[in-house]
């Protein structure tokens, strides 16, 4: 595999949690081109003892919670260490396993996420499909609701075509039935993920926003139309959005973005004074392509490219 085929390049160095045959545990590993690196192993052998933060047992845990905790700092300096010691191939020989043996897991445990709506394209197609336009609101505040957690799924976790109550397109005066839905769609999002929680009551500053920020996913929001078009109004989706949210099982952390930064969309209106970006302009946001292939049958696969430009940034959220 050369570096131009994988994503899992020493630019990348991702976070995640594995096991494998041989020792079912999970850990916290890291992946470079199609090798994954043990990283407790790793930190048993004492190369992150030197870092702040690293007491007791950290990438020896089933999640990547306890890292994601530490200071910014810490994460600064355990991707420079990986980055130095993996260029050494015989480290990474010695602590690597083959991508093709392992076992993939949630990388972090995950009590609640919200769900915000945030790309003006997605938003005009969506108010499309309902006959409906962007509410005001929509421009002035990041719109949201709050997830289900029990929702989230590994990518390449089977998802189930959902069943809900819908009414039948081709015959509107039929009352609703219960059946499986018949418009499953996908939406491909990113999703971050959080380094430690605000505490309740704090407002946080906008500047100090991606201190917060441990790293990112591609998502995608399964989600069942025509459940979602019946069971829309007045509260918004409920079953539609709740058979699965499927994620990467690899975490990109914040500081692999850092030649990534871009201007913010300009807002019309301007936004509030508590979310107007007080940093430099270039580094308002990120320039993210994500990419997705849709193979269906007996139809070929078709590719789509979407631009992260949302109408807001995530240091809003």
């Amino acid at each position: 595999m050369t570096l131009t085929e994988t994503p899992f390049t020493i630019d990348n160095l991702p976070y995640g949690v594995i096991s494998t045959a041989e020792t079912p545990t999970p850990r916290c590993a890291t992946v470079l081109e199609d090798d994954v690196i043990d990283l407790s192993a790793l930190e048993k052998d004492g190369y992150f003892k030197s870092i702040p933060g690293f007491k007791g047992e950290v990438f020896s845990m089933p999640t990547l919670n306890k890292f994601a905790s530490l200071p910014k700092e810490a994460h600064v300096q355990t991707r420079a260490a990986l980055v130095d010691l993996l260029s050494d191939n015989d480290i990474r020989k010695k602590y690597a396993i083959p991508l093709s043996k392992v076992q993939n897991h949630l990388p972090m445990e995950t009590k609640n996420f919200s769900d915000f709506y945030c790309s003006f394209e997605h938003t005009r197609n969506c108010s499309e499909l309902f006959s409906l336009k962007p509410p005001a609101s929509w421009f002035v505040i990041p719109s949201v609701y709050n997830g289900r957690q029990s929702s989230l799924r590994i990518s390449g976790t089977p998802i189930r075509r959902p069943w809900g109550v819908t009414l039948d397109s081709n015959k509107p005066n039929d009352p609703p039935a219960f059946r499986p839905s018949a418009r499953f769609d996908f939406e491909l999002e990113m999703g971050v993920y959080l380094s430690h929680p605000l505490p309740p009551g704090e407002i946080l500053n906008i500047n100090n926003a991606k201190d917060h920020i441990f790293g990112l996913v591609i998502l995608n929001d399964w989600s069942a139309r025509d459940i979602q078009t019946y069971e829309m109004a007045p509260l918004g989706p409920f079953h539609s959005k709740g058979s699965g949210t499927s994620i990467s099982p690899w975490i990109v952390p914040i500081e692999a973005l850092e030649g990534s930064y871009c201007n913010a969309r300009v807002q019309d209106p301007a936004p509030l004074k508590h979310l107007a970006w007080k940093g430099r302009e270039t580094e308002a946001t990120f320039d993210i392509e994500l990419k997705a292939r849709v193979i269906s049958k007996p139809s070929p696969h078709r590719s789509l490219t979407s631009p992260l430009h949302p109408w807001t940034t995530m240091t809003r959220y």
